[in-house]
């Protein structure tokens, strides 16, 4: 496959890769990505579904996994180049894994959630989630140039747009939504001039969502949803955006994960 042709990505916080694989054949299914890039796999190499993923036409796999919780991961149905896992935290706790594939750099990331307290000096977990963001914008700007074709995925856990929580001052002082973990997103954003392809197909202003809590007997009627789930790219990809999809459906299938899986089309080179 060259590395002008078309490209389907999908972002997906599966929250457990053994648990929900019926699911991810499924998405396999439904959508047909070229590259599923997983975040929350809890789940150590070894273990990892290997065989059965590449059953679903995804041979080729960079994993970084733990037992538990965390771990993410890329599948792809083209060959993986340069793949490397990335520690910013200074935790080797399998938050960030690139590889490049179709002559596209390719990133699985998740960030730490935060815990509850939206206080650093209260809330060791928030500290740590404001730190890693910092590590991470440093990481980017030394890895990508804005004329780099790069994409970067995944679950960020921050709603940064007033747009992307369901009541933008209810939640000014809730972890996700709080001005400076929105402060320190823009940072990584600014790291390599990241283009927020989400919002070139949907206008700003809009509600989006892509997490609905577990909490709500029924998700869609409460519609508390949240945009924590992200796809960037680089400048140099700009031009190739022709798609972006939040597959919200995804969200229903049991045993749901509380996260709805992305799907980012790119086109041809324009060149």
């Amino acid at each position: 496959m060259a590395a002008t042709s078309p490209l389907r990505l999908c972002s997906w916080n599966i929250n457990s890769v053994r648990l929900r694989l019926p699911l991810l054949q499924r998405l396999a299914q439904a959508a047909g990505p070229d590259v599923i890039c997983l975040q929350e796999t809890k789940c150590p190499d070894p273990l990892f579904p290997a065989l059965d993923c590449a059953a679903l036409g995804y041979p080729y796999q960079a994993l970084a996994g733990m037992k538990g919780y965390n771990g993410v991961a890329i599948l792809s149905r083209y060959p993986l180049e340069e793949i490397r896992v990335h520690d910013w935290g200074n935790r080797q706790d399998c938050r960030h894994i690139s590889a490049r594939v179709c002559g596209v750099a390719v990133h699985s990331l998740y960030i730490p959630a935060g815990g509850d307290e939206p206080d650093p000096e209260k809330n060791p977990k928030f500290a740590y989630k404001l730190g890693y963001l910092t590590a991470v914008a440093s990481g980017l700007s030394a890895l990508h140039r804005p004329e780099d074709p790069a994409v970067l995925m995944g679950d960020f856990n921050v709603a940064p747009l007033p747009s992307d929580v369901w009541d933008h001052r209810k939640m000014l002082r809730v972890i996700t939504h709080t001005p400076v973990e929105v402060d320190h997103l823009r940072r990584v954003q600014d790291s390599c001039g990241w283009v927020d392809a989400a919002r070139e197909f949907v206008p700003s202003q809009q509600r989006l969502s892509t997490w609905w809590s577990y909490r709500a007997a029924d998700w869609r009627a409460a519609d508390k949803g949240r945009r924590l789930d992200h796809v960037w790219v680089t400048p140099a990809l700009k031009p190739r955006l022709s798609g972006y999809t939040v597959l919200t459906e995804g969200r229903d299938w049991d045993p749901p994960s509380d996260h709805a899986p992305l799907l980012l089309d790119l086109a041809s080179d324009p060149a």
